[in-house]
């Protein structure tokens, strides 16, 4: 039976975004996805935000450090601004609806689909018969997490994209598939000077917690001192700086650091260089490292604070399990019911 259309706007304005624990948190992290998720927090949606630990042990992860970085990323969210008072913060398995809505999805997402995912083909390489199939159906699963909450809005960094374009497909197969209006078809949020923050060491690569360089990053775990020195030793190049965007197209090192200045400072570029165009790197990089200090050191030093009290930190996980699950229950109840199983 068709049910009646759900338009769009009657669906609760709500985000939902996520980070894998599977190491330390970067620089990348906080201005790609963390500061965003906090300004979205004073918007006018439901903000969830989770720790996919699910998604984590997609590759092999040691269970002690799985934990830690569990709970070291929920320090994080916190200490970034993020307040369990106004999101709701949750690890991933502690919400078994995740996967349930996981399976219904991999029953409604094609293998041409899955195989045409990019970071599918970057993670697994040539060596794709030895992938978990977790990591194949990595994207099945993201759909779930987003579509168990209606989720009208994700903010993502453009290596999710193709993601979130699967996750929009899915809802409309699902959709057409049983004549319903159920799932929402979500939006990206995709914004900001430094959505994808580079390596220090070398401006054409992402910055990444599993760079062999601890040089390329900035650790949000970083104290003052650490964060200035990378800054100071980061790469750049010879010439100065440019008065406006166009200048840094075929600089990469330079687009970089003025891009995580512009973020920092919540400035577009173009406002930086009006400030600092005809500058040398010597001139610039200090104020870069001041910058950051000022708004980092305050983070790791919470950080800090927050993993001395472990207890407190899962208190909030399991709180916002409950939170989540009093959302995503009803969602999966009424999914199965369109799909038609027995005692939904």
């Amino acid at each position: 039976m068709t049910e009646a259309v759900q338009t769009s706007s009657s669906f609760t304005p709500r985000v939902l975004s996520g980070i894998q624990p599977s190491g330390g948190l970067t620089l990348g992290n906080y201005l790609g996805a963390m500061k965003r998720f906090v300004d979205m927090q004073e918007q006018e949606y439901q903000t969830l935000y989770c720790m996919v630990d699910l998604h984590a042990i997609t590759v092999w992860q040691d269970p002690e450090k799985l934990r830690h970085a569990t709970r070291e990323l929920c320090a994080g969210f916190i200490a970034a601004g993020l307040d369990p008072a106004k999101s709701i913060l949750f690890n991933q398995s502690q919400v078994p609806e995740h996967a349930q809505l996981g399976w219904i999805f991999n029953c409604v997402a094609r293998m041409g689909w899955m195989q045409r995912m990019t970071q599918w083909k970057d993670k697994a390489g040539k060596n794709q018969q030895n992938a978990s199939l977790g990591l194949f159906a990595y994207p099945a699963l993201m759909a779930a997490d987003i579509l168990i909450y209606h989720a009208t809005h994700v903010p993502v960094g453009e290596d999710q994209k193709q993601h979130l374009e699967l996750t929009r497909d899915i809802a409309i197969k699902f959709n057409n598939d049983y004549g319903v209006d159920f799932f929402p078809v979500t939006e990206p949020v995709i914004e900001g000077a430094a959505t994808r923050v580079m390596s220090l060491r070398d401006g054409s690569k992402k910055m990444s917690k599993s760079d062999p360089s601890d040089a390329s990053r900035i650790n949000m775990t970083d104290d003052a001192d650490t964060i200035a020195k990378k800054i100071r030793k980061a790469k750049t190049d010879p010439e100065a700086l440019p008065s406006e965007a166009k200048g840094l197209e075929e600089r990469p090192e330079a687009r970089n650091l003025v891009n995580i200045y512009a973020a920092l400072a919540e400035q577009s570029v173009d406002q930086v260089l009006a400030d600092v165009g005809g500058k040398q790197f010597s001139e610039f990089k200090p104020m870069l490292s001041e910058l950051a200090v000022e708004k980092l050191a305050p983070i790791s030093g919470e950080m800090a604070r927050l993993m001395q009290h472990q207890d407190e930190i899962d208190e909030i996980l399991a709180k916002g399990a409950a939170q989540a699950r009093e959302i995503a229950a009803p969602v999966l109840k009424r999914t199965y019911e369109i799909v038609g199983m027995v005692g939904s």
